[in-house]
């Protein structure tokens, strides 16, 4: 069989069981006074993507809760080191304090005053010299080291904040896994068709793992790539950037974006943007692979100031994933838009979604 023909028909076989699952349960479906709508077949098999890729979530937080008591078991030890040879400089650094509190450096200046020769005076003077520049440097390492250990302590500290978080974001999941599981459990329970709609989820999730989940991260990865060359390419087309006093304010018309990706990369020529109502929406369709994807832009100082933006919904073949997934993309796939890569005085001030425009207001970064 050729590749084509083993794509296609790895495509549609999600869609041929729903209709082999519809044809087949529909007359019994009929003669049941309370027969289950479509959109509980499609509410359930939804359930179950959200149920395999919360999982998954599951499985990243826990990989990194892992990690992170590893790292921190390390710290923990080169903490403990640290505090060993840190007494050592403490008690070399109060010598150094105690010999000069105590004024037993005196007798030095008193030899220097002392001296009967101009030999002997440099003498004791590089002598002194020697003294107090090592004392100096006891004193600066130990409170380096300090300082150090301080900050690393401090770091261990935020960590372990970090590790009650990512229990407590375990924690979350598993309950939401547990309750799908058992919305599910409940609508499966006294359904004859049951065992159908269980084949029909493992399909489901079997075709978001090998064909959707790739497309959708083919197109992220070809967005993070085009928003990257997104400041040359304003700076390229004068018309989009206009100028009063001190206010610069880049205004992208939809049009011209989507003309933009598709110069970009050829993927784009099966997806367009939308500039909606402070909403921004983009879909498309290609080898029975359907992506929607809506989402907003909010400006960020940290690390570095710009326009990122954020998933509020993304849909494969009309199912909504869930959250997980969607943070789990933003975190992969970087879709900022950065000024200081135009011009480094500036940076983003506002940002704003009009029918058929995108606004960004800029300010002098001082």
């Amino acid at each position: 069989m050729s590749n084509v023909n083993v794509k296609t028909a790895s495509a549609t076989l999600l869609l041929l069981l729903v209709y082999v699952f519809l044809t087949a349960t529909w007359p019994a479906m009929a003669e049941r006074s309370e027969a289950p709508k479509n959109d509980d077949v499609h509410g359930m098999l939804e359930k179950s993507l959200s149920v395999a890729e919360i999982d998954k979530e599951m499985v990243r937080i826990t990989q990194e809760k892992q990690q992170l008591l590893e790292s921190m078991t390390e710290t923990d030890a080169e903490l403990a080191r640290q505090s060993l040879k840190l007494e050592q400089k403490r008690e070399q650094a109060g010598k150094v304090l105690r010999t000069y509190y105590m004024g037993e450096h005196d007798r030095l200046f008193a030899s220097l005053l002392s001296s009967d020769s101009w030999t002997s005076f440099f003498t004791i003077l590089d002598y002194i010299d020697l003294i107090i520049t090592h004392d100096k440097q006891t004193l600066d390492k130990y409170i380096g080291e300090y300082r150090g250990l301080q900050e690393r302590q401090a770091a261990q500290e935020a960590k372990q904040l970090e590790l009650l978080a990512m229990e407590n974001r375990l924690k979350l999941q598993r309950q939401r896994v547990t309750e799908l599981e058992r919305e599910l459990a409940d609508q499966l329970a006294g359904r004859t068709d049951s065992e159908r709609l269980l084949l029909l989820m493992k399909e489901l999730n079997k075709f978001w793992e090998e064909k959707g989940l790739a497309e959708v991260r083919t197109y992220f990865k070809a967005l993070s790539s085009a928003m990257g060359k997104l400041p040359e390419w304003v700076q390229d087309n004068k018309d989009l950037l206009h100028i009063k006093g001190f206010q610069y304010t880049i205004t992208v018309p939809e049009d011209k974006l989507n003309q933009f990706l598709r110069e970009q990369n050829d993927v784009f020529n099966d997806f367009a943007f939308r500039f909606e109502e402070g909403l921004i929406t983009a879909s498309g369709k290609r080898d029975n692979i359907e992506i929607a994807i809506s989402g907003h832009y909010s400006v960020q100082d940290e690390p570095k100031n710009g326009i990122l933006f954020h998933v509020d919904d993304l849909l494969f073949n009309g199912f909504t994933l869930p959250d997980t997934t969607r943070a789990a993309l933003e975190k992969e796939f970087d879709l900022g838009f950065y000024p200081g890569l135009m011009i480094s005085f500036l940076k983003a001030k506002e940002v704003e979604i009009k029918d058929g425009e995108l606004i960004i207001r800029l300010t002098l970064s001082l």
